[in-house]
């Protein structure tokens, strides 16, 4: 099997897809984040401040989804149709919640009627707390496992994804983009707007703490299989201490007021509990619950090797060209929202 630096192929891909997914958590959570704040405030001048901190960027971190979705379809095939086929319904609630919320964005301000700048943002709001619960259901549902049976078809019931653990870590996922989020805000608002924005962000790390903390003990009583192979490595218990530092940062330094470096450590922290979830998985991507050998895994699922090969080759070049648009995007709107003829 052909490696790269001793990294097959295989493995190889699946650290490109988690990155991609990662970049995508990181950049749109805290659009969903600040969306799922967004009707707590109340004056008009808010929300549009609100709306506009995330008005240059949030299309430009959805990126990072449709490139994932991609790289996820041409890597792992079996894959893609299978967890598809599983999670018809939440995929499909959340492509429209997605749809809901770029049209929220764009035709909130269209018109000057209050009834329909609140319907928008009624719209607004609800489509991105119900995109951060669905990506949560979904990773519960992953990281407990799904009914897969032969020929790696769902075997499941149509409504199986919902669950209580897939809802618990739907909440969590919801609590994190909406920390995050606030700590976004902080960075973009002054004045009144930005006193509220710290009162909520408190309450935020509050929320993500409780909740994080029951679906880890949860996950240690009741998906104990998640642990095996931090029990059999010791040395990868630095990631879990990693991802716990990086919590306990935030807090700290909004005490302090040092919102930059408090949103750096949130990232941070999506970045270890998605670093946890593939350790805790590999080599598989989603275990069977009827049987663990029809579990899907990075070997079973992926690409020939040649196919894999031209899209590493591809993905080399092109991911520099999203990186350097990323940042070139986040340089030119950085610093506090400023309203103007131009604004949402």
């Amino acid at each position: 099997m052909a490696t790269i630096l001793g990294i097959d192929y295989p493995t190889l891909w699946f650290l490109v897809v988690g990155a991609l997914f990662s970049g995508y958590a990181i950049l749109d959570g805290f659009d969903l984040g600040a969306g799922a704040w967004h009707l707590f405030f109340r004056e008009e001048k808010s929300r549009r401040i609100a709306l506009n901190a995330v008005g240059p960027v949030w299309d430009g971190n959805e990126v990072w989804l449709v490139i994932g979705g991609g790289a996820l379809f041409a890597g792992f095939p079996v894959l893609y149709a299978s967890i598809f086929s599983a999670m018809y319904i939440p995929f499909m609630l959340f492509l429209f919640a997605l749809i809901f919320r770029a049209v929220s964005i764009e035709f909130r301000s269209k018109e000057p009627m209050k009834w329909w700048r609140n319907t928008w943002d009624v719209s607004y709001s609800v489509s991105s707390i119900l995109m951060a619960l669905l990506l949560g259901v979904v990773m519960g549902n992953i990281l407990q496992g799904v009914a897969i049976g032969p020929d790696y078809e769902f075997q499941g019931h149509w409504l199986e994804f919902i669950n209580p653990y897939s809802v618990m870590v739907g909440i969590t996922t919801l609590a994190l983009f909406m920390m995050h989020g606030a700590i976004y805000l902080a960075m973009k608002t002054e004045g009144k707007l930005f006193v509220k924005v710290h009162r909520l962000l408190n309450q935020s790390i509050i929320f993500f703490i409780v909740s994080y903390s029951l679906v880890t003990l949860y996950t240690l009583i009741y998906i104990p299989h998640l642990s095996d192979d931090l029990y059999e490595n010791a040395a990868l218990f630095v990631v879990p201490l990693l991802a716990f530092l990086s919590i306990a940062n935030v807090p700290r330094l909004v005490s302090r007021e040092k919102y930059v470096q408090a949103f750096i450590f949130s990232a941070l922290t999506m970045s270890f509990l998605l670093i946890l979830v593939a350790i805790e998985l590999y080599p598989a991507m989603v275990v069977s619950t009827i049987d663990p050998a029809y579990s899907i895994t990075v070997y079973n699922a992926a690409s020939s090797e040649k196919s894999l090969g031209i899209m590493l080759i591809m993905t080399a070049i092109g991911a520099p060209l999203v990186i350097g648009y990323t940042v070139f995007v986040y340089k030119t709107f950085w610093g506090k929202v400023k309203m103007d003829e131009n604004s949402y």
